[in-house]
């Protein structure tokens, strides 16, 4: 799940930490006794090697010698097998020039302020990482399984699909699955960002690592520890690092030539001078040296892809996974946001309002006949005129036969002996030719009994609380808004108008939606929002698709560049306003990243500024002023 790679960089991290502890003690140490205490030559050193060399010298060497010494072989390493000139590699080229050159202090001060940075840089990354680690860290490893009438506690990865396993509260709940018995709040907030917990009972699913507060729950297991949504959503943001942003990318390809340019220019700049004009040798290598700490690409090369990271990273806190910076660019981008409207603008789950249009027929036995048949289909008007009628009374329904689903259109059959038809206006017009069907703003299921027309049910679907503010937000950001749905004109109209979209697109077939998002795209970036199931063509035609994860999470998570885990359409405005910073911040981090290497490399050839200044800020320096200007991010809401 990536455990081993965020423990990889805490060993990294702790590495550095004790480098720049050693490190900093042996330089204060050489300095104190070069300045406060009172230097003095090593008498031993003298008399048996003949050396002579005082003890802040000693110092100094101890530090250049193993810290620069191994930043050169790890370097060397890395040249071999990648052939690349690493910073480890420059860094401990310049130190051990610097003892040649007879420069100790400029050489340790080197070798302190960039391990001192390294450290830094892994502590500002791991910071990042976090949110990613505690979802990890809330994952138990025990399951209490029911087996046999008897609790047995196992390890998670020994429980398969379709086991029973028993949660207290208290107690994470160890593997996705579906509650069997019992209810309970659970708190999401690890994996949604909602610290506000979520009343759940039989039937609804409940999710690896989040809490159970308050009651005893048994769940049927529906994923293997490997597949649950947490073991998922840690894979896709650590996968997310892989696909670059294109900004990303113009680094790489950048850095590949610029290093090994700047590293040829700093050995013609050592050697040729002295050889051809007669130049001081140490004063060319002094300046080669400064052209070799300028050479290392930690500004750009660290800063770029840190800032998609941590991007990628605050949104998986507020339950938003986004799959590469790629996404978060393209974002950036959006001119328009698409919405398909059933499951996305509203809940998906319409609601009998009205029985209406009925003739010869009393209302209960219509709902018993349509019932009757409509609990056969997945369809969420079907569903929603089921829930309706186990309202009323759950024994109503009588024998179907002959069932048959027309995907989109209707359904037909026959209940009690009698043949049904049910469905929309126009697949009940097709049947009954001489008969045209009314339609209004709702969601009209026409039923027809023996041939005969007898009327209506009539359903809404509820349009999300968070829709309406989610919508001006993003209008106020200057974007245009659109909804693409199969329904008809009047239930679209009725929808657009509530929000305030700028266009609606009605009757739309799923052929019509990739032409309508393909004709959008060509006056800017689209993003099309939708629920991850119905919606695969267009998201996928669209520059960023965006999937709602709550109703539809495992697919979701394969189809959409971007999955909202909780269908909270409110993070749309903060996933926008993130995007655009972090477009504007890693661009800075470019400018600022050459800009001032190129003015240092000028003030460094003319000996204006000291080799140590150079790395203090050409380098180590800006590079952690760079991703001090990342934590910037943290500050969007």
């Amino acid at each position: 799940m990536g455990g081993d790679d965020i423990h990889g960089h805490d060993a990294g991290l702790n590495k550095w930490l004790i480098f720049s502890v050693v490190a900093s003690i042996l330089l204060i140490s050489a300095l104190l006794v070069e300045n406060l205490v009172g230097d003095f030559e090593i008498e031993a050193l003298r008399d048996i090697l003949g050396i002579h060399a005082t003890l802040s010298q000693i110092l100094y060497h101890i530090l250049i010698g193993v810290f620069g010494g191994y930043l050169t072989i790890v370097g060397f390493k890395i040249l071999l097998t990648r052939y690349k000139f690493s910073t480890e590699f420059l860094m401990g080229v310049v130190a051990l020039a610097s003892t040649y050159i007879d420069l100790l202090f400029e050489g340790a001060m080197v070798i302190t302020l960039f391990i001192i940075s390294e450290f830094l840089e892994e502590y500002i990354e791991d910071r990042a990482r976090e949110s990613v680690a505690k979802l990890i860290e809330y994952m138990p490893d025990k399951a209490s399984v029911l087996r046999n009438g008897s609790e047995v506690l196992m390890d998670t990865v020994d429980v398969k699909p379709g086991e029973i396993i028993i949660v207290r509260p208290g107690e994470r709940i160890p593997l996705d699955g579906v509650i069997l018995e019992g209810e309970s709040s659970i708190d999401e907030s690890n994996i949604t960002g909602e610290n506000i917990p979520v009343f759940k009972s039989t039937g609804q699913n409940v999710y690896a690592g989040t809490l159970n507060l308050d009651g005893v729950i048994k769940v049927r297991v529906t994923k293997p520890v490997n597949e649950t949504l947490v073991s998922k959503i840690v894979s896709l943001v650590m996968e997310a690092r892989a696909r670059k942003a294109s900004i990303e990318n113009v680094v790489d390809r950048f850095s590949a030539k610029y290093v090994p340019a700047i590293v040829l220019s700093a050995g013609l700049i050592a050697f040729i001078p002295p050889y051809l004009f007669g130049g001081d040798l140490n004063f060319w290598i002094y300046r080669a040296m400064i052209l070799l700490v300028l050479a290392c690409p930690s500004a750009f090369i660290i800063s770029v892809p840190a800032t998609f990271f941590t991007a990628i990273s605050l949104s998986s806190r507020k339950g938003i996974v986004v799959k590469g910076g790629v996404y978060m660019e393209k974002l950036a981008s959006v001119k328009t946001f698409i919405f398909d409207k059933t499951g996305t603008l509203t809940y998906g789950k319409p609601k009998v309002v009205d029985k209406c249009r009925l003739s010869n027929i009393s209302d209960m036995e219509t709902l018993q006949i349509v019932a009757s048949i409509e609990k056969y289909s997945n369809h969420p008007v079907a569903r929603g005129i089921v829930e309706y009628v186990n309202q009323v009374d759950e024994d109503i329904y009588g024998e179907a036969r002959n069932i048959r689903e027309y995907p989109g259109k209707g359904i037909v059959g026959s209940v009690n002996g009698r043949d049904v038809v049910i469905g929309s206006g126009e697949f009940i017009e097709n049947i009954i030719s001489d008969r045209e069907i009314p339609a209004d703003e709702h969601i009209n299921v026409h039923v027809v009994l023996d041939g005969e027309y007898v009327g209506s049910i009539c359903l809404q679907d509820e349009v999300r609380d968070d829709a309406l503010e989610c919508v001006r937000e993003l209008r106020g950001m200057g974007l245009h808004t659109v909804i693409l749905t199969g329904d008809k004109e009047d239930v679209a109209k009725r929808v657009a108008e509530k929000l305030d979209i700028d266009e609606y697109y009605a009757e739309v077939k799923p052929e019509e939606k990739l032409r309508i998002v393909e004709r959008y795209r060509e006056g800017g970036g689209v993003a099309m929002v939708g629920d991850g199931v119905n919606d695969a063509p267009a998201l996928a035609a669209s520059d960023v698709g965006i999937a709602m994860g709550g109703s539809g999470t495992e697919v979701a998570l394969e189809t959409a560049d971007i999955v909202l885990v909780k269908d909270d359409l409110s993070m749309l405005p903060y996933l926008y306003r993130l995007a655009l910073k972090t477009s504007i911040i890693a661009k800075e981090n470019i400018v600022v990243s050459i800009s001032s290497k190129l003015i240092l490399g000028i003030l460094g050839m003319m000996g204006l500024v000291p080799l140590w200044l150079v790395v203090a800020l050409g380098d180590d320096g800006i590079t952690l002023l760079l991703l001090l200007n990342i934590t910037r991010l943290a500050r969007v809401s």
